[in-house]
């Protein structure tokens, strides 16, 4: 079976025409999945992958945000907690509304979509557990993908539209805190503030699959960038907040040692 992404990437354009594009939201993720589906390009190719899993990685890519573009439309947010399941919705857009046929003619990888799909966004401990050997490829293919991406994005835009307001008057939960080092998972139910976001945002540490995405995140300087970015006035918090850099910075090398 061949994959046209070339058609593939014209339907996708086609299909954010029903947005618009000087919503920054939308022009964000329209962005960031292009990004997306060419860093799963990249990630298959280094794996050394065949040409079909390379396209089915980049596919996966182009596909993986559908959902997000009817969950700005309707609630005008990307938090899932306040509105939907972006990758449940874009499951269901994609395979109940018939959407999939637009981008890839056939069926046969439907179900390896799918479940990409709807584990991209999962904590890495609540992954399904029944994957078949190649499904769990593409899952954290694209799980790595799309969070060395977020990792650009959280460099670049802006730190009241990513954290809000006041930033540098912000306190930790204390939960959250502990999460981080205890559990090596962020409960998201436990964020209430920009700062425990970032926190979730350094546990990515935790819940990468590849030497290739760890190198790039060295490479670029993510997590150092990440740090500069944020001014806290608060002794306290800058010390807790500087613990969560450095043992994520850490963690990340100790893991390039061991690939």
């Amino acid at each position: 079976m061949s994959i046209d992404i070339k058609n593939a990437k014209k339907e996708f354009k086609n299909y954010v025409k029903n947005y618009n594009p000087k919503d920054p939201k939308i022009a964000l993720k329209i962005s960031h999945i292009e990004r997306v589906s060419q860093k799963a390009k990249a990630l298959a190719e280094s794996l050394n992958l065949s040409k079909e899993e390379i396209e089915l990685a980049e596919l996966i890519g182009l596909l993986h945000d559908i959902g997000r573009f009817e969950q700005v439309r309707i609630y005008n947010t990307f938090m899932d907690k306040d509105s939907v399941n972006h990758a449940e919705y874009g499951v269901k857009i994609l395979f109940q509304d018939n959407l999939i046929r637009k981008f890839i003619k056939e069926d046969t990888y439907d179900e390896i979509i799918k479940k990409a799909i709807l584990n991209h966004n999962k904590g890495y401990v609540d992954i399904d557990k029944d994957l078949s050997e190649r499904e769990l490829l593409h899952a954290k293919i694209i799980r790595d993908a799309d969070k060395l991406d977020i990792y650009y994005v959280l460099n670049n835009e802006s730190m009241q539209v990513l954290y809000g307001d006041n930033i540098q008057n912000q306190k930790i939960n204390k939960e959250v805190y502990r999460e981080f080092f205890e559990d090596k998972y962020i409960n998201y139910k436990n964020i209430h503030s920009g700062l425990d976001l970032a926190i979730a945002h350094f546990a990515y540490a935790y819940d990468f699959n590849y030497k290739y995405t760890i190198q790039k995140i060295k490479d670029d300087q993510f997590l150092t960038k990440l740090r500069s970015r944020f001014k806290i006035e608060n002794q306290e918090t800058k010390n807790d907040f500087d613990n969560v850099y450095n043992f994520a910075k850490k963690y990340l090398e100790k893991e390039l040692i061991t690939y």
